[in-house]
């Protein structure tokens, strides 16, 4: 059995002792494709640099909305640098982790707007899809993609989207993958939410190194735990895990446009 985690920040610092071991260990674990998401222009770059170093990893290159400067003249500038270094390495397969968050930033929320649509103006432009960030923002998040149509689509990324804004976002095209919240005893409607999904349009991700799934949380995560998010998913839809491997491997290598 094997697995992609569509969502990993090996770039981050917490990696920075043990990175080239833990990454030996994820794939020998059968974690044989991962994607080492950029959050900023340092990490965009490590991540590029990750994906050329090894050949099972691919990498994204975006600004976050948590990572975004305080006026536009600085960001025009992150910008720029986001497309030049997406434009270096055909490991780049996404813009992103892009995005609104209104959780840990409210007072900035016109300026996180106009960078996410810009990043879908690079994304159009590079002819790659998009890795959305959304936190206590999904209605805001749903009408920019409705008013500016992303060509490659894209996934909503540890994705905690209800109801019917889960619906719209499927039904604008999206996927939708799911990390270590959906294993957590206090997640409330997981069952509901992951059975709206369907199966050619979901993928897995541990977001390590955060959000450690169960029995894991409270330790570093990384992406061997993704095969815990995947048993969840399997449990859930009734299928077993193998399939949620295939399902999910093949899913993300068609988003990805990953041979």
């Amino acid at each position: 059995m094997e697995l992609f985690d569509s969502h990993a920040h090996l770039d981050d610092e917490k990696f920075n002792d043990d990175r080239e071991q833990i990454i030996e260990e994820i794939y020998q674990a059968g974690i044989t494709k991962f994607i080492s998401a950029g959050y900023n222009v340092e990490s965009s770059e490590i991540a590029k640099k990750l994906s050329e170093q090894y050949e099972f990893i691919y990498s994204t290159a975006g600004i976050s909305p948590n990572d975004i400067p305080q006026t536009e003249e600085e960001l025009w500038k992150m910008l720029s640098k986001i497309k030049e270094i997406a434009l270096q390495s055909r490991k780049i397969v996404a813009i992103g982790e892009i995005g609104l968050d209104y959780y840990w930033n409210k007072e900035n929320k016109e300026l996180q707007k106009l960078a996410f649509i810009k990043q879908i103006d690079i994304a159009n432009e590079l002819k790659l899809p998009i890795v959305i960030h959304t936190r206590k923002a999904a209605e805001d998040t749903i009408q920019i993609l409705k008013h500016h149509k992303v060509f490659s689509k894209g996934v909503f990324h540890c994705c905690s989207l209800k109801g019917d804004l889960l619906r719209q976002a499927i039904e604008l095209g999206y996927y939708i993958s799911y990390a270590g919240p959906i294993t957590f005893k206090n997640s409330k409607n997981v069952e509901e939410e992951i059975n709206m999904v369907p199966n050619d349009k979901i993928l897995i991700e541990t977001d390590s190194p955060y959000l450690s799934p169960e029995p894991m949380r409270g330790k570093r995560n990384d992406s061997r735990n993704v095969k815990l998010v995947a048993q969840k998913i399997a449990e859930v839809k009734k299928i077993s895990i193998e399939d949620v491997a295939k399902i999910t491997y093949e899913n993300a290598e068609k988003l990805f446009a990953i041979k």
